[in-house]
């Protein structure tokens, strides 16, 4: 009988280590499919080499690994008119699909709000969030094409920090994105950009983010 018990856990635990490889080979399919096998994206390279180097230098650091990085960057669109028309919640996972190059997933609202006349559960948004080689892809393609495509644009706004070393970004038309044909998006519609660092503080990541191109206004 005990063993029989001891047998049972053991497949149990195989069938848990089998399901959480498969998920993460799945996410590394998903990401192979968008960049060769082995490729560098072009920013990485330059943190490596450039940024963290002078980050040492600037903040005083005392050895390399105190230097902020990346951990993921999450690109949303809220759309609470999917609950009249839920073509638009299609088009906005189309569109953030696009603009990522990661497939984007549809988010739920987290509490009803009567005013709004939203409910706990309701699908009123998409979202992709980016780790690795597609976060750092992202990042070159937001600062050195986006956003210079962007009406008037004078820079970002470098008060935008949390207190926690995360930068927040609104940008009002996903029509900046090169990705984006305008001739077959169901409207224009703004999205959020939500860029997270291990900064300590809010200071070093402003120097960090500066260093990637981050044209904050003056």
């Amino acid at each position: 009988m005990a063993s029989e018990k001891s047998t049972d856990k053991a497949a149990a635990s195989k069938s848990a280590a089998s399901k959480g490889s498969s998920k993460s080979a799945s996410k590394e399919t998903a990401e192979s499919r968008s960049l060769p096998k082995g490729y560098e994206p072009r920013l990485k390279k330059i943190y490596r080499d450039q940024i963290a180097p002078a980050l040492v230098k600037e903040l005083n650091f005392k050895t390399p690994m105190q230097t902020p990085k990346l951990e993921k960057i999450v690109v949303s669109m809220g759309v609470g008119e999917a609950l009249q028309n839920k073509k638009l919640l299609d088009a906005a996972i189309d569109d953030l699909t696009l603009i990522t190059g990661q497939k984007a997933v549809k988010t739920k609202a987290k509490k009803s709000i009567a005013n709004f006349k939203i409910r706990e559960g309701q699908e009123i948004g998409a979202k992709v969030t980016l780790r690795g080689a597609m976060m750092y892809e992202f990042l070159d393609r937001l600062v050195n094409v986006a956003l210079p495509r962007v009406k008037d644009f004078r820079g970002i706004n470098q008060n935008a920090f949390d207190g926690h070393g995360n930068y927040s970004l609104g940008l009002t038309e996903q029509i900046i994105f090169p990705e984006i044909d305008f001739d077959k998006i169901e409207r224009v519609a703004g999205l959020n950009i939500a860029i997270v660092t291990t900064a300590r503080t809010d200071a070093e990541a402003k120097a960090f983010l500066s260093k990637f191109g981050m044209p904050f206004r003056k």
